[in-house]
């Protein structure tokens, strides 16, 4: 496991692990508490985790009284770690297969668990079939090398970091990218040298290529066939027809409709490979089936945000959606308009897309329709409750996205600035007006300072008219 080379992220997947799980297990939420026990294993059998965590986990997971659900939640993380705790404690995992055993012979498992912890002692007679514990592909780093963190599962003051998770502008992005680049390099190797091969390999390609131009120039009817043929090769067939487009419209649309989850769908829709200058499609597509349903999904969110995260080309095309969906929203009805508000938010509260996107909303009288602001009214609404009013006025007054915003929170005209200030107090989001009615308070006094200035600017410009005026009259006099 390559996070063993940089500590820190070791460190910070442990703690994340442990504390998902705890939450899972206190919420009797199945799914996530087998996907956190899964990790929490994998990082036992790598070495980022003691073995004295992995007994914790196994002993919460088998106290009275047992059930179903915990019994099979340790039949699960015991597979997996068993072959790495045979070998660090064996006493410890003797004693959680005695534990187990004397559940299923008191005989209050249900059938489906009892029988996977049947197969559990088989593995076990087996000897785990001579599984190691780490799998060779998988043992990247020297033991010399390898951090073990005593963290255990009832550890207090464990932090999650979360403020890792929220994109933050760097300065210096193409300083610190050259040296993750070097850092990357020395952990996972450069592919430098089959990159040159490759290139020589396509100059000995070039090469004799031309030499068999030079020989063919020998027989002048022969060049003339080949370059006619050459030419025709070249030219590109043009569909016209369009049933390629048409064709990927259909395979995008039954991907998303037939997925079971978001990841599902994500991975199936990166693997048609999109050629480049066809990203609308594919955006335009999940934000028509979004529209298309009875509420908000979060599928759909989380397919746009994995989407918006996988590359630049997926962003900028949402970028660009946002903008052509919020000019056309008088086209939408009530129920359509309200998804696609909403998608648009989400992916905005989970930072998917820049607040650079909201640069197309301009709130005020003049451009503003009953649908577009209904659409603004939903988007802030949906933000707001997912981080809470203070957390929306706290980004939107982050000095970074100011001027993105400059739009919806006008402060060009007075007349402007009130109709806004109406319209989110209306909404129940006065405190994000906060800003806008200190500018409108100070108005007056900005719009006389102003003019103060534009007339001392206007006199000092008639005061240096009249000198060149009295220095080119002077020196006509003199001549």
């Amino acid at each position: 496991m390559r996070i063993c080379k940089l500590p820190e992220l070791g460190e910070l997947v442990l703690t994340r692990a442990i504390l998902s799980f705890r939450r899972a297990y206190g919420r009797r939420d199945a799914a996530s508490s087998s996907s956190s026990v899964r990790l929490l294993a994998h990082l036992v059998c790598q070495g980022v985790a003691h073995e004295l965590l992995a007994l914790q986990i196994l002993t919460l997971l088998l106290e009275e009284p047992a059930t179903d659900d915990a019994v099979g939640l340790a039949v699960q993380f015991t597979i997996e770690v068993a072959p790495a705790l045979s070998l660090a404690s064996p006493r410890g995992l003797r004693a959680v297969l005695e534990r187990m055993r004397s559940i299923l012979q008191g005989g209050t498992l249900g059938g489906r668990v009892s029988l996977a912890v049947e197969k559990l002692f088989d593995l076990r007679r087996r000897n785990w079939d001579g599984r190691p514990p780490i799998i060779r592909a998988l043992d990247l780093v020297e033991e010399d090398d390898k951090i073990t963190f005593e963290i255990g599962l009832d550890d207090e003051g464990l932090v999650k970091r979360e403020m890792l998770d929220v994109f933050r502008y760097d300065d210096d992005w193409d300083a610190n990218e050259k040296i993750w680049s070097r850092i990357r390099a020395e952990i996972l190797g450069s592919g430098d040298e089959g990159e040159t091969e490759s290139d020589d390999d396509n100059a000995s390609t070039d090469s004799s290529g031309s030499t068999e131009i030079v020989s063919d120039d020998e027989d002048n009817s022969y060049s003339n066939n080949a370059q006619t043929k050459q030419i025709l090769v070249q030219q590109p067939i043009q569909d016209l027809t369009e049933a390629d487009l048409v064709d990927l419209r259909r395979a995008i649309y039954l991907t998303i409709m037939s997925s079971a989850g978001f990841e599902e769908c994500a991975h199936k829709l990166a693997k048609l490979n999109v050629p480049e200058g066809r990203e609308d499609e594919l955006i335009n597509m999940i934000v028509e089936c979004c529209s298309q349903e009875r509420t908000f999904l979060r599928y759909y969110g989380l397919v746009g945000q994995r989407f918006c995260l996988l590359n630049a080309r997926w962003r900028m095309a949402f970028e660009q959606s946002f903008s052509e969906q919020y000019n056309t929203v008088h086209r939408l009805e009530t129920n359509k308009l309200r998804n696609v508000a909403k998608l648009y938010a989400y992916l905005l509260q989970t930072d998917a897309l820049p607040y650079d996107v909201l640069t197309a909303v301009r709130l005020n009288e003049d451009e503003t329709t009953s649908s577009s602001r209904i659409f603004i009214k939903i988007l802030v609404q949906e933000m707001a409750e997912a981080i809470g009013v203070k957390g929306l006025r706290d980004r939107f007054e982050d000095k970074r996205v100011q001027e993105s915003l400059a739009g919806m929170f006008p402060r060009d005209d007075p007349r402007n600035t009130r109709y806004a200030i109406n319209f989110f107090t209306s909404v129940g989001l006065g405190p994000l007006t906060d800003g806008l009615r200190e500018h409108l308070k100070n108005a007056p006094k900005l719009i006389m300072e102003q003019a103060q200035v534009a007339a001392k600017k206007a006199a000092l410009e008639v005061e240096r008219k009249k000198i060149e005026g009295n220095s080119s009259s002077s020196s006509s006099s003199s001549s």
